[in-house]
């Protein structure tokens, strides 16, 4: 029997490790474990400018620590409207210990007033691929849409409920996780290093 790759998604955001889960699921050759397997791993402060800085930060740190095949990622809401917010600071938007509403009410906030283009906005994934030795591979990628004026849908997580992708009529948080997982900035950043992971099968 052959032996599953494990790689490690250096998260303990269950939702997050749910997706991942989701996606790798066509891929039998990988056994995904996450941060939830590993207790007693303390993760690297979050201190990057970037989403990729992030992302290939705690990519490397877990990889080095763990002795472990790493995907790191770190991803969020732009809102050119509001200067790029919530930006690196999505999941702590309205504070460090903010749950996903307390965000999504924040950023309802600070749009108020906003019509037509000035919703605009795009979620951005950053996903690094990393080994002991270091940094393997890295990509970035972006899903445009609109910011409602309220939220939609029971699924997805952070600022799921309000982000309607164009050229959709559903929110993340309404559609179906097999077609977002589809159509995904997170699905699209992954697709870009999936080349490079599928070597690994051979």
């Amino acid at each position: 029997m052959k032996n599953l790759i494990q790689i490690v998604i250096a998260s303990r955001n269950v939702h997050k490790i749910r997706e991942y889960r989701e996606i790798f699921r066509s891929i039998s050759d990988f056994d995904i474990l996450s941060l939830l397997d590993f207790p007693e791993y303390v993760p690297l402060k979050e201190e990057g400018k970037s989403f990729k800085e992030n992302a290939v930060n705690k990519a490397v740190f877990a990889a080095k620590t763990l002795n472990k095949l790493v995907i790191g990622d770190d991803s969020g809401l732009v809102v050119p409207s509001l200067n790029g917010k919530p930006g690196i600071y999505s999941s702590r938007y309205a504070g460090e210990n903010a749950s996903d509403s307390d965000n999504r009410k924040k950023l309802l906030q600070e749009m108020e007033g906003f019509e037509g283009d000035k919703r605009r906005d795009y979620c951005e994934s950053c996903i690094a691929l990393a080994s002991a030795e270091g940094l393997k591979n890295s990509s970035c990628a972006t899903c445009e849409g609109m910011i409602l004026k309220e939220g939609r849908g029971g699924g997805g997580f952070g600022y799921d409920p309000l982000f309607v992708k164009h050229e959709y009529s559903k929110t993340f948080a309404e559609l179906d996780s097999s077609i977002k997982n589809k159509i995904s900035h997170r699905r699209k950043a992954l697709d870009k290093i999936m080349p490079y992971l599928e070597v690994l099968t051979v």
